[in-house]
């Protein structure tokens, strides 16, 4: 005789069916990551320019404490955007599988996708925390010369 919490189970496992429009409905939320993280790259590498070309003309330390905490940025918003890529195609994998009937596919392909889409926001909210240190290094040398004056 199954246990109440092996019946339980088997009606969560009943009820949890997966439809073609459920992984569709990350797809708005895709497509607007993935121009915010593109819109960070971009204003991150005209940041790394203009940096390193300050740092040529000066060998200031000051634009390399930056270009360090720059450089970390940089591998997050890649790993945001690798992980959100693998979401995509996930769900679209999930998709495909609910249209071929082989829902076996189709769960794992989108609690995974979901997963990675958890991933991609962490980093997200791992760069903007570091974001925050390019600006610490210039207040801190900021409050030096000023003291120095």
């Amino acid at each position: 005789m199954p246990s109440s919490l092996q019946i339980s189970a088997a009606r969560i496992q009943a009820s949890m069916t997966l439809e073609v429009s459920t992984p569709a409905l990350l797809f708005p939320a895709i497509s607007l990551l993935f121009l915010s993280y593109t819109n960070r790259f971009l204003h991150l590498s005209a940041l790394i320019r203009k940096l390193h070309g300050d740092w040529k003309k000066s060998g200031d330390s000051l634009a390399r404490k930056q270009i360090e905490n720059l450089r970390k940025r940089l591998v997050l918003i890649r790993a945001m955007q690798l992980l959100g890529a693998l979401s995509l195609l996930l769900c679209v994998v999930a998709m495909v599988s609910v249209l071929a009937n082989r829902h076996w596919i189709a769960m794992p392909s989108f609690a995974i996708a979901l997963l990675l889409m958890a991933g991609s926001l962490v980093c997200l909210v791992w760069e903007v925390w570091i974001s925050g240190g390019a600006l610490r290094i210039l207040l801190s040398a900021m409050e030096r010369e000023s003291k120095q004056h």
